[in-house]
C-alpha cells in the first residue's frame, strides 16, 4: 500500500472519533468577523515566536497574539487580527526574502501558523511578526538539504518531559545557544498533573480538562524566557506522549475510566490547544479528537526520520485490573501482554513506518518516538516486574517492529526516545537482552528538561537485570546532543543535577557512538 492511501486509511478510520470539529475553518481564509485596527495595552507577543517542520524549501513560522494570556482570549477582543510576518537572510531584516499577510482568529486563540515555501535548501533565515505596529521578537530557523545532498553532518538536541513545577528550564538555556539544525522534542511538552513533594514553582491552576484550561497551561510554559530562547533558536521537530492530554492515557481510555466520549472531548481540547501553541503545519491542525502527529523528514542523503505517535491508536494497557482502562501498573504474570493484536502505533501507523524503511535511501534511519523501546524489567523471585505502559508492555508490537528491520535489513536505525527520565545508550535485540540473538538496531533515550527521574540504586538494579543497557541513569536532567556524519552516529549526554535550578549548569555525563553499518552502541567517553 502506497503511503498516502495509508495516511488517508488512518485519518478516515481516526475521524471517525471526532467529536465534531473544535478547530474550525483554515485560519487562512478571510475573517468572518469585521477585523479591528488592535491596541495593544500590553506586549502582544509575550509568548514568543517559534519555527519548525523544517524541508528542503519550506519551514512553518508560529507566533500567538496574547498581551494578557491568562485572561479569556488571551486579553483580545473575539476579533480577527492582521499579524505580517517577514523572512530575511539577515537579523535586521535589511535583506527580506519574503513577506505576507495572515488573520490571527480568535477561535484559534489567534495563533498563527505560516508554511512559507519556495526557499533555499539549506539555508539559514531570521524571522519576525508585526501586528498593530508592535514587531515580535526575532527567531532564527532554517531549511533542510536537498533530499539528494551530500550532507556531511546534522545535529539534534534530543529532549523529553519538562515538568513546568519540577525545575527551572535552564537545560533550553544551553539548548539556545548550541550550534544544532534542529531541536526533536519527542513528548511531554507539557504536564497536566502535580506533585506536592517536587514543587519549585507553581501551575497555573488545577489539572485542565476544557480548552480554555489547557490554553493557560500552554501560556504558562510559553512564558518561560528559556523555553522562548530555544523555540526563538532553533526549528522544533515535535511529537508527543501522554502528558500533553493525561498521565497515561491509551487511545479513547483514561487512567481514571470514565465515559470514553468524555474523555475525547477532552483529548480534542488538548489537541487543539497543542497545536494552537506549536510550531506544526497548517494542514496537521486536528479535527475534533483526531490529530496527525507523525510525519517523516529528510536531511539530504545523510538521514531520515520518522516522528511517530505512541498514544492516539495504542491498545489499551494489558491486564487493567478487569476494567478497560488506561494507565500504566507493575505487573509481574499478564498473559494478555502477550496478544499479538496489541499494539502501541496502531495497524495502519506501523505498516507505513515498515513500508518506509526499506524504501529508505539515507544512511542513518532515525524513530523518534515517545519512550524506550529496550527492555528495563527487573526480575524477582516472582517473575520478570515490567511496567505495563512502557514497551516491556507491548512486547508482540516491539518484536514486529525489530523483526521487520531484520528481515529487511535495514542498516543504521537509530531509535531516539524520551519518557523515562534518564539518559540511556542501549542494543535492540529481537529478544531482549538475549546475547544470542543479533543486535539490529541502536537507542539512544533522553532524560528529562526538569522532571524527577529514578535514583542510583534503582537504576542499577535495572543496568543489572538488562545487559542491553549499556548506559542508564536517572539521577539527573539534561538532553541528548546526537550529532551524525557519514561514518558515524554519536550522543552525548548533557546533564545537570535535580532539581534543575536557575543557575545549573549542564556537564557531559557520558558518550555513545553507533558505528555505520555495525548495529548497537560503544562507548566513547
Amino acid at each position: 500500500m502506497h503511503r498516502r492511501a495509508t495516511l488517508t486509511r488512518l485519518s478516515r478510520w481516526a475521524a471517525a472519533l471526532a467529536l465534531g470539529s473544535l478547530f474550525g475553518s483554515s485560519p487562512h481564509r478571510p475573517p468572518l468577523q469585521k477585523p479591528v485596527a488592535p491596541r495593544f495595552g500590553d506586549d502582544p507577543f509575550r509568548l514568543g515566536v517559534a519555527s519548525g517542520c523544517p524541508r528542503p524549501s519550506s519551514v512553518v513560522l508560529w507566533t500567538r497574539l496574547a498581551p494578557a494570556p491568562y485572561e479569556p482570549g488571551g486579553g483580545l477582543a473575539p476579533r480577527p487580527v492582521a499579524v505580517r510576518w517577514e523572512l530575511a537572510h539577515d537579523e535586521h531584516f535589511a535583506q527580506r526574502v519574503q513577506t505576507g499577510e495572515v488573520w490571527a482568529q480568535p477561535q484559534h486563540a489567534h495563533s498563527v501558523h505560516v508554511q512559507v515555501t519556495g526557499l533555499d535548501s539549506d539555508r539559514r533565515y531570521f524571522f519576525r511578526f508585526i501586528a498593530g505596529g508592535v514587531a515580535s521578537g526575532v527567531g532564527r530557523t532554517r531549511t533542510a538539504p536537498r533530499e539528494d545532498a551530500a550532507v556531511q553532518r546534522l545535529r539534534i538536541a534530543l529532549a523529553s518531559c519538562q515538568h513546568y513545577e519540577q525545575g527551572r528550564f535552564a537545560v533550553h538555556r544551553e539548548i539556545a545557544w548550541r550550534d544544532l539544525d534542529f531541536v526533536l522534542f519527542v513528548g511531554d511538552y507539557l504536564y497536566e498533573s502535580f506533585h506536592p513533594h517536587f514543587q519549585v514553582r507553581l501551575h497555573e491552576g488545577p489539572p485542565p480538562t476544557r480548552l480554555d484550561a489547557f490554553r493557560r497551561r500552554h501560556a504558562t510554559y510559553k512564558l518561560d524566557p528559556d523555553l522562548r530562547a530555544a523555540h526563538a533558536a532553533h526549528p522544533w521537530v515535535l511529537t508527543w506522549d501522554d502528558h500533553e492530554v493525561e498521565n497515561d492515557y491509551a487511545s479513547d481510555r483514561s487512567w481514571l475510566g470514565g465515559d470514553p466520549q468524555s474523555f475525547l472531548r477532552r483529548r480534542a481540547a488538548a489537541y487543539k490547544a497543542y497545536f494552537e501553541h506549536l510550531p506544526i503545519a497548517p494542514d496537521m491542525a486536528p479535527t475534533g479528537a483526531f490529530m496527525r502527529i507523525h510525519d517523516r523528514y529528510t536531511w539530504g542523503r545523510l538521514a531520515e526520520l520518522w516522528t511517530l505517535d505512541p498514544r492516539q491508536f495504542r491498545s489499551v494497557q494489558a491486564c487493567s485490573l478487569g476494567r478497560p482502562v488506561g494507565g500504566g501498573r507493575v505487573l509481574i504474570d499478564c498473559d494478555e501482554m502477550d496478544d499479538e493484536r496489541r499494539t502501541i502505533f496502531g495497524a495502519a501507523q506501523e505498516q507505513w513506518l515498515q513500508e518506509g524503511l526499506p524504501g529508505s535511501t539515507r544512511t542513518w534511519k532515525l524513530l523518534g518516538q515517545g519512550s524506550q523501546i529496550s527492555s528495563w524489567g527487573v526480575d524477582t523471585p516472582f517473575g520478570r516486574s515490567v511496567h505495563s505502559d512502557s514497551w516491556d508492555g507491548y512486547p508482540q508490537a516491539r518484536e514486529r517492529l525489530l523483526r521487520g528491520i531484520a528481515d529487511a535489513q535495514v542498516h543504521n536505525v537509530i531509535a531516539l526516545g524520551g519518557d523515562v527520565h534518564r539518559h540511556v545508550a542501549a542494543h535492540l535485540r529481537l529478544r531482549p537482552n538475549d546475547d544470542e540473538t543479533p543486535i539490529v538496531a541502536s537507542e539512544f533515550v533522553t532524560s528529562s528538561i526538569t522532571t524527577r527521574g529514578m535514583p542510583g540504586a534503582a537504576m542499577a538494579l535495572i543496568r543489572s537485570a538488562n545487559p542491553d543497557l549499556l548506559h542508564a541513569r536517572g539521577d539527573e536532567r539534561g538532553y541528548a546532543l546526537v550529532e551524525l556524519r557519514p561514518d558515524v552516529a554519536r550522543c552525548e549526554f548533557r546533564a545537570t543535577a535535580f532539581p534543575v535550578t536557575e543557575a545549573a549548569q549542564l556537564h557531559t555525563q557520558a558518550v555513545y557512538a553507533v558505528e555505520r553499518d555495525r548495529a548497537g552502541v560503544q562507548r566513547e567517553a
